[in-house]
């Protein structure tokens, strides 16, 4: 396939402001940090972003494939509905599982459980006749992304058994990191009992938090969604994908320290050549009451000056700027960044 869009990227450079939460924990309850430019940093991990990212784009009409370790029931329950008893439908379930992961989550699409058994239909619900690379190959044949599982596309998977079961990411995510210095610090709360018959909490306890202005930066490259959609709807994922990542918020404590904060502002560049971030290296100062206007300020100028120093291999297409003008909303964003992925499907169909 001819792909007109080899190397360009959608650039999603995010300014997000949270009051008081705990979007992403460690190991131990408190949120995550990071030292940057020498001082501490709240930080949410990229994989805590990606996973209601992923999840929201269902809302938005994206069939969605399935991440588990449950392959050999969904694999039997297929076999089931195709026909198979109940013991057949173990067998087979157990075995191209084992084919495809061990004990590990494995990221498939309902069309490729259906197709394993009808492979295993074929020979008779026999788990004995069953061979790994033939399983390999239904897989291969029965993914689409574009139908089925657009996630897949987007997010990528890894099959370690069966690396022509591999798909390359169309989506890069940085962790989120403060622009500015961040301490956590500690709520101390009680609960009380309803039914106590003596006054005082019957449980105290603490939970760590923090506020921070967030810069997230995402990348969607649009040359390895076009390939591995083979040129179908590309704009509709385009669609979907920015409609869930501007929606999207990790869901960590959200029932006590809710953190429904909206994009505060964004720079989206539509680029060929090398990703580029904003590393924040200088930690922001409070101005005008907050930091986000100076992080707006240190944004801007960053990717300004990277486009003089770059030259010619910046190779910005398109910029858009959401959060300062009130007429340009993020369907307006996205109807833009729609005409930049309809170049794969219209070359494709000629």
């Amino acid at each position: 396939m001819n792909n007109p869009l080899k190397n360009t990227r959608i650039e999603f450079h995010i300014l997000q402001s949270f009051p008081v939460t705990c979007l992403n924990r460690d190991d131990v309850g408190a949120p995550k940090t990071a030292i940057v430019g020498g001082v501490q940093r709240a930080r949410v991990s990229s994989q805590a972003w990606k996973r209601p990212v992923r999840l929201a784009m269902h809302d938005f009409g994206a069939k969605l494939g399935v991440r588990t370790k449950h392959v050999a029931s969904t694999i039997a329950q297929a076999c089931s509905d195709a026909g198979a008893t109940e013991e057949q439908a173990s067998a087979c379930g157990e075995m191209i599982a084992t084919y495809l992961s061990k004990d590990t989550l494995l990221f498939f699409t309902l069309t490729e459980a259906k197709a394993f058994a009808e492979y295993a239909k074929e020979q008779d619900f026999d788990a004995k006749k069953l061979k790994d690379k033939e399983a390999h190959k239904v897989a291969k044949k029965a993914l689409n992304p574009a139908i089925d599982g657009v996630d897949i596309a987007l997010f990528g998977r890894m099959v370690a058994q069966a690396a022509e079961l591999n798909v390359e990411a169309a989506t890069s995510f940085s962790h989120a990191i403060s622009t500015h210095k961040v301490s956590n610090e500690v709520e101390f709360f009680t609960a009380l009992d309803d039914l106590a018959t003596e006054p005082g909490s019957a449980h105290m306890g603490s939970l760590e938090f923090n506020s921070a202005t967030y810069y997230r930066y995402v990348s969607l490259d649009l040359g390895q969604l076009c390939q591995t959609l083979a040129g179908q709807s590309l704009p509709e994922a385009v669609e979907q994908f920015t409609k869930a990542l501007f929606v999207a918020v990790p869901t960590a404590r959200q029932t006590t320290q809710s953190g429904a904060s909206p994009w505060e502002f964004a720079k989206v560049m539509v680029r060929k050549g090398q990703r580029l971030q904003v590393p924040f290296e200088t930690a922001i100062k409070a101005k005008d009451g907050g930091f986000i206007q100076p992080s707006i300020d240190a944004l801007a100028g960053y990717l300004a000056k990277q486009e003089k120093l770059h030259g010619s291999l910046f190779g910005k297409q398109a910029e858009y700027t959401y959060g300062q003008d009130e007429n340009f909303s993020i369907d307006d964003l996205i109807a833009a960044l729609k005409t930049h992925a309809a170049g794969c499907e219209v070359e494709n169909h000629e």
